[in-house]
């Protein structure tokens, strides 16, 4: 055998015994009459030692290794005088009495531990060897931890774990398809799936009653930190429920998550509408571990002759604690962090609440000692605290003071990320108004079913109806979001229209849904986790790349592999492609 232990396994009640590991030599540290090996594997470190009586050929052998060799070590578990606290081997090492090289080793481009050295593009392009270093093997570990706990959790509230398609048909809605030509069908293609959400509803409408999968999906949009081209989600579906029974369904996967891999106790999830969380917290993702609420100013700040504020559609602020003594240039630099094309403001209206009880603002010539107080008692700011206030469109204003509120969150360290704030947002609009196409776009998707109590304006006012939509957010990640489904046709029928699709793309799209419907379909809802942005909030990352075990760059390549590539002129002749190259 390779191996009796592992790195991770040996302790001082192994003292005496012979042992032979295996692994990859980490670190060598030659000090003449001594000389120490740590040998790595996925479980831990072990210190092999070997000195002034160990054999000549051990010594020999050990001056051939490098870092990253792979070896096989044979000796006796001994105490450390010197043991090292910080691994849980560091009590005992191992006397070598034979070594084998098992594969050598050419020097790795950057260090293989905690604090490498190698930035972000190169431990890319070698993944396989980023992937040793602890650090990442422990956010695959867990991934791998929570991936089990869901099974046992869905398992064990009677879903049936189901495959679906991974080659389907295209879809006009929601982001764009990655499309896979036929050779067979030459001229047609595939389309991998954005969600498996019209599988889901069809296995409800077969009678399956509880349907998840934990699957892959694609999508081929712009990339962020929580943003791949293709990505995980724990996808699920449930017969003969409302809104209230699959939140409760889910918030209950989601603490049992908390508990069996954090052990961390959950309070119950409050909901909150939608219009609340954009008034207060400019985002329909409100972090609500700090208050920093946004006020509308719009009443109390108009009729002074400033025109910005005058002619303002929208006055909203919100006030930093603590952050009176802010100096002009951090006060610039937010003025230009605001301007910036991602939030878009024109500009920033600055009042310091100073110790003394004094108001020092940049709009002093326009307003009194009195109006600022009046600022202040509505946003219930106290002396030493900071309001900051935008102007402007009322839903890019909210927006912005959003973002604004988030950036200031996280440089007074407000943030936490070992508080986990989760809720559920509600009420979401069925559809928005899409200026640039001149149509109605699905808030969430075509098969959401507008709140019962809104039916009747879905034909008159189709802008003011609330879908039966819901979405899980914690610490301002949307985690999951789901909805009540539609399951039957005429409504189906009146949603795309809605939609702006003619009665001939429909039925061309989702016509085997429409059929489908008019065999019993039961009631029916669902919800999606972004399962790699669950893992990395339990990872307290950042971003979905540190939980994958092979991401794609910001680009949407793979540079390990070189994806995507060219391909060969006879595989395109085969699908009757014709490629224009860019310079031609």
């Amino acid at each position: 055998m390779y191996r009796t232990h592992t790195c991770g396994e040996l302790r001082i009640r192994d003292v005496g015994n012979k042992v032979k590991l295996a692994g990859w030599v980490q670190r060598i540290r030659d000090l003449g009459a001594m000389t120490f090996i740590d040998l790595r594997d996925r479980y831990g470190i072990t210190q092999l030692v070997v000195d002034e009586k160990s054999t000549k050929e051990i010594f020999e052998q050990i001056e051939k290794l490098g870092r990253e060799y792979v070896i096989q070590a044979t000796g006796i578990v001994q105490e450390r005088s010197n043991k090292n606290r910080n691994i849980v081997t560091g009590e005992v090492e191992v006397f070598l009495n034979d070594l084998n090289v098992l594969s050598p080793s050419i020097l790795p481009p950057f260090t293989i531990q905690d604090d490498t050295d190698g930035g972000d593009e190169i431990r890319m392009k070698y993944r396989y060897l980023d992937l040793r270093r602890e650090a990442v093997r422990k956010n695959l570990e867990l991934r791998a931890k929570m991936a089990h706990a869901t099974r046992v959790y869905l398992n064990g509230q009677n879903f049936i774990e189901t495959e679906t398609p991974v080659l389907i048909k295209s879809t006009p809605e929601g982001a764009r398809d990655f499309v896979v030509p036929s050779r067979m069908n030459q001229g047609e293609f595939y389309a991998l799936p954005q969600s498996p959400q019209t599988f889901k509803q069809l296995l409800m409408i077969a009678g399956f009653d509880r349907y998840y999968q934990i699957v892959k999906c694609f999508r081929d949009e712009d990339l962020r930190a929580d943003r791949q081209p293709e990505f995980t989600q724990i996808d699920c579906e449930m017969s003969f429920v409302e809104q209230k029974d699959v939140l409760k369904t889910f918030e209950g996967l989601t603490r049992f998550l908390f508990k069996e891999v954090m052990d961390l106790d959950i309070d119950e999830f409050p909901l909150m509408p939608y219009s609340e969380a954009i008034e207060n917290y400019g985002s329909d993702k409100p972090d609500t571990r700090f208050e920093m609420l946004i006020q509308d100013l719009s009443e109390t700040v108009k009729g002074n002759n400033f025109i910005v504020f005058d002619s303002a559609e929208y006055i909203g602020a919100i006030c930093a604690k603590g952050c009176s003594d802010y100096s002009r240039k951090q006060l610039d630099e937010l003025t230009n962090w605001v301007k910036r094309p991602q939030i878009g403001a024109k500009g920033l209206v600055y009042v310091k609440y100073n110790h003394d009880g004094s108001f020092k603002s940049s709009v002093d010539k326009f307003y009194s000692q009195e109006d600022l107080k009046k600022w202040a008692e509505v946003l219930d700011a106290q002396p030493g605290d900071l309001m900051l206030l935008l102007s402007g469109n009322k839903k890019h204003m909210q927006t912005a003071l959003g973002e604004l509120r988030f950036e200031m969150g996280t440089r007074l360290e407000l943030r936490n990320k070992n508080i986990f704030n989760p809720l559920w947002v509600v009420d979401f609009p069925l559809l928005e108004w899409n200026e640039e196409s001149q149509r109605y776009h699905a808030m969430h998707h075509p098969f959401t079913s507008p709140k019962q109590e809104d039916m009747q304006l879905l034909e008159i006012d189709p802008g003011n109806v609330r879908a039966n939509a819901y979405d899980l957010v914690i610490n301002g990640v949307e985690i999951g979001g789901g909805s009540v489904r539609i399951f039957n046709k005429e409504l189906q029928s009146t949603m795309f229209d809605k939609l702006g699709f003619t009665r001939e793309e429909a039925e061309n799209q989702f016509g085997f849904l429409m059929s489908a419907f008019q065999y019993g379909a039961p009631p029916h809802a669902g919800i999606a986790f972004g399962f790699d942005r669950l893992v990395s909030l339990f990872a307290g990352l950042n971003s979905i790349r540190d939980v994958i075990a092979f991401p794609k760059n910001n680009a949407g390549r793979d540079v390990m592999i070189d994806s995507p590539s060219t391909i060969a002129d006879e595989q395109l002749d085969e699908l009757n492609l014709k490629i224009k190259l860019k310079d031609q």
